[in-house]
C-alpha cells in the first residue's frame, strides 16, 4: 500500500471492503466485526486508516488442496457393458420429453374418442436415433 498519510480513493475503500468480505466468508471475522470494519473502511480518509483494518488478517490466500490423482492402472476409463456409455442426462431428457408428448397424444386421442395420427414419432424418433448413434459410436473414438 502507498504511504500511510496519502488520501485513499473510493476504489481503495471498495477493495478493502472486498477483502473484509472474503475474510468474513472464510470465518476469520464475525458479522459484528465485519460491520464495524466495513463502516470504518468507508469512513477512512488515508491509506494508513485502511491498512489498520486488515493488519491482523492474513494477506496470502490459503493453500489450495490439489485434486486427487487418477487411479493407477488402466489408462482408459472403465466401460459399461455393450458400449452403452452415452451421456445419461441426454437420455433422461429424451425419456422425459417422450413421456410428455405421449401423454399429450393420449389425452387428445381420448378426448376425441379415436386414435389420432401418431405425431409423437416425429419428436421421439429422430432425437432417439441421433442419441443412439452417438452412444454406439462414442466408444469407437476411444479405441
Amino acid at each position: 500500500m502507498p504511504e500511510p498519510h496519502l488520501r485513499a480513493a473510493d476504489t481503495d475503500r471498495a477493495a478493502v471492503a472486498d477483502v473484509l468480505g472474503r475474510h468474513m466468508a472464510a470465518g476469520r471475522l464475525t458479522v459484528a466485526e465485519y460491520d464495524e470494519r466495513l463502516a470504518r473502511a468507508y469512513a477512512a480518509k488515508t491509506y494508513g486508516e485502511l491498512a489498520e483494518l486488515t493488519a491482523d488478517l492474513p494477506t496470502a490466500a490459503p493453500a489450495v488442496r490439489p485434486d486427487p490423482l487418477p487411479a493407477v492402472g488402466g489408462s482408459a476409463p472403465a466401460r459399461r457393458h455393450g458400449g452403452w456409455d452415452g451421456d445419461p442426462q441426454s437420455w433422461r431428457s429424451w425419456v422425459t420429453t417422450s413421456l410428455i408428448v405421449l401423454t399429450i397424444w393420449a389425452a387428445t386421442s381420448l378426448a376425441s374418442w379415436e386414435f389420432l395420427y401418431f405425431w409423437p414419432v416425429w419428436v421421439i424418433g429422430p432425437w432417439g436415433a441421433v442419441l443412439l448413434a452417438q452412444t454406439l459410436t462414442r466408444g469407437r473414438d476411444d479405441r
